[in-house]
């Protein structure tokens, strides 16, 4: 599937960096391509629509950071059962790790923590998960768990 058929949309992210009181922040993905193609990735065997457990989020830097401009990197959403992706969008490693830390914060005064995500297609909403865990993977694939979201308690 296409990575230029998303568009990533981001609120509640600057509250934590402006010093007002985090809130829990929603990343919204809006698809523009065959329908079809996408219910098909965000359902199980049986047809049915993943829940949020079923899916893992993740982000992987697509070169080194190293200050100068913007580092590219790839969204991904994966169905954590097959291991196969469900979709991909490009998008600045800046803008994803800031999403990142308002979630870490949001997590500080909320029990609940993490973030939500919708996946609409033309604007209908498919499918909507509350999750905790965001992983980011440097260029190597090496995993960088100072930058992932992780809730309290759990081991990787």
């Amino acid at each position: 599937m296409r990575r230029d058929y998303f568009e990533l949309d981001v609120t509640n992210v600057d509250r934590a960096t402006e010093g007002g009181t985090p809130a829990q922040p929603l990343v919204e993905i809006e698809f523009s391509g065959p329908a079809e193609m996408l219910r098909e990735r965000l359902s199980d065997a049986d047809g049915d629509l993943l829940a949020g457990e079923d899916v893992d989020v993740a982000f992987r830097l697509q070169e080194p950071r190293d200050g100068d401009g913007p580092t590219p990197g790839v969204v991904a959403v994966t169905n954590r059962v097959t291991g196969e992706y469900v979709l991909e969008l490009n998008e600045a490693a800046d803008d994803v790790l800031r999403f990142i830390d308002a979630a870490r914060a949001f997590g500080e005064t909320d029990e609940g923590g993490g973030y939500r995500v919708i996946v609409s297609i033309e604007g209908e909403q498919l499918v909507e998960y509350e999750k905790g865990t965001f992983l980011v993977y440097d260029a190597d694939g090496e995993f960088l768990r100072e930058e992932s979201l992780i809730p309290p308690g759990v081991e990787l």
